[in-house]
């Protein structure tokens, strides 16, 4: 019986560490980290446009406007980044991009 036990435990572990190591998410880039060199990158976009805006804000960008996913799962719209008014992109991942 004990080993019955043991080795339950034992195939426990082990299937959950393999669990651990899979992952099919890709980690987002801190607020202020340079866009992937391919952005804005098509897929899924789990952000909602209040998000998409919020992650405009904290990088620098106001009065950020007309922000609408594309076909590919981009938001783009526009703001305004140092004086000057640009068409920007935030992709799946949370890359910002300048059109």
């Amino acid at each position: 019986m004990r080993n019955v036990v043991l080795t339950s435990i034992f195939c426990a572990l082990v299937s959950t560490s393999a669990l651990a190591q899979t992952s099919t998410t890709s980690p987002m880039p801190a607020p202020n980290a340079p866009a992937d060199a391919n952005a804005p990158l098509p897929g899924a976009n789990s952000f909602t446009e209040g998000q998409a805006k919020s992650r405009l804000e904290a990088n620098g960008y106001s009065n950020v406007g007309g922000l609408k996913k594309d076909d590919n799962g981009v938001w783009k719209g526009t703001a305004t980044h140092s004086g000057a008014q640009v068409n920007v992109s935030v992709d799946y991942r949370g890359n910002i991009t300048r059109n």
